[in-house]
């Protein structure tokens, strides 16, 4: 038994530690205004395409990443995908004013694809060892990307100010991280494997119980499902408001007068966004995932609505609820998904409805970048894009209603 629990330990961690480096992508907002100024001439929307980018493409990579693990070892996958971004990282130090928009190929894309590549076939991974406390494994392991937020955020802020500051040194910090992931993802995804067919059986039974064990879809039925369009339409709407304050978390605390204090916006929505990771997908193992996210839902449509009006400090507070529930969505929806169509093929199937999450990316991305440039001098004038993202939850909330009526399908939602 104690051999068992050595075995399973040792992937969970260095899942844990690949989704740390994977994480590093979410405090763009500490690199966005010095990109902007260095690379686009200001502008916020081409700045942040970058960001949205990457996001976009984390739902390409998990496709691909999941279908490369039916041919080839999770391990193999999952190390690709974290030399994708180490050299994504890498060079995007060397992208010049010359040619600004290679950033977008580099971080955007190349990164976006390496971390579909270590995102959904590592949560995969991880539930197979864990499929009796699926929400508390998944919790766990996307939480690291929340708390990666919180460690980087500072690295990065004192890197950036000692190799020139905003505007210069985003660069050297780029290449720094993108030297660390070159050594850190390799060693970590050497103990990455899934369990054997032996465990996978014994713990199945242990999960299930007397329940019926959920039917695993392959991912051409899935595609044939209401429910799966229903579940990524509603992933991407509820992600709307999240997005947008994770890409201009600071710039926003910066414009609302809090520049001295601003990089607490970055942190705060860090710690929120891990804290929601954790602790809800944990709730949702005991209160059931779509409830959950029915209230979460409510909330970002609510709190969407008062970031232009918060003054001073109070934005902060805001921040924290909206990175707690956005951190809540992406904790729970693969849980969800893994409920509705089986864990077998989950990491293609988890891959798709991501791309929900991809198109809500750019979405936000150019929504908030766009209405950022117009409130250059007032910061009221971004108000259209936080009601744009309160209406998306609305109407996640009327999905979220459709999927509750397929239950009598999927018992185990």
């Amino acid at each position: 038994m104690t051999e068992k629990k050595e075995h399973r330990l040792r992937p969970i961690v260095a899942v844990i530690a690949i989704q740390l480096c994977v994480g590093v992508v979410y405090i763009w907002s500490i690199f966005q205004t010095g990109i902007a100024s260095a690379l686009f001439e200001g502008d916020n929307a081409k700045a942040g395409l970058s960001y949205s980018l990457a996001l976009a493409m984390l739902a390409i990579g998990s496709i691909i990443g999941g279908k490369l693990t039916t041919k080839f070892s999770v391990r193999a996958v999952v190390m690709s995908g974290g030399l994708m971004l180490a050299f994504a990282f890498f060079a995007s130090s060397f992208i010049s004013k010359n040619m600004p928009y290679l950033i977008w190929l580099t971080y955007g894309v190349i990164g976006g694809v390496g971390m579909g590549f270590c995102y959904s076939p590592a949560i995969g991974c991880a539930q197979k060892w864990m499929p009796h406390k699926k929400g508390f494994i998944t919790g766990i392991i996307v939480s690291s990307l929340g708390i990666s937020g919180l460690i980087a955020t500072p690295i990065a802020e004192k890197l950036i100010n000692m190799f020139g500051g905003p505007g210069i040194g985003e660069f050297m910090a780029f290449r720094l991280i993108g030297i660390v992931f070159f050594i850190v993802c390799p060693i970590s995804s050497m103990f990455i494997v899934n369990p054997s067919e032996e465990f996978s059986k014994k713990y199945e039974i242990k999960s299930t119980g007397n329940q019926k064990t959920v039917k695993s879809y392959s991912p051409s039925e899935v595609l044939k499902m209401p429910a799966f369009y229903i579940l990524t339409l509603s992933l991407m709407l509820a992600c709307m408001s999240g997005l947008m304050m994770i890409g201009f978390a600071k710039p926003i605390a910066v414009a609302k007068g809090l520049a001295s204090t601003a990089i607490i916006g970055v942190i705060v929505i860090s710690i929120s966004n891990a804290a929601g990771r954790l602790f809800l997908g944990i709730i949702s193992d005991k209160l059931g995932r779509l409830p959950i996210v029915f209230v979460l839902l409510a909330g970002t449509m609510i709190i969407s609505l008062l970031v232009n009006i918060a003054d001073g400090y109070t934005i902060y507070i805001l921040i924290a609820f909206i990175g707690f529930f956005y951190g809540g969505f992406l904790s729970i929806y693969p849980s969800l998904t893994s409920d509705m169509f089986g864990p077998k093929y989950f990491a293609i199937n988890y891959g798709m409805v991501l791309v929900g999450f991809g198109m809500a990316a750019i979405i936000s991305s150019y929504i908030a970048g766009y209405f950022k440039n117009i409130a250059k001098d007032d910061i009221s004038l971004m108000t259209p894009a936080f009601i744009i993202a309160s209406i998306c939850s609305a109407v996640s909330i009327i999905l979220v209603i459709f999927l509750n009526k397929l239950k009598n399908k999927h018992k185990s939602i």
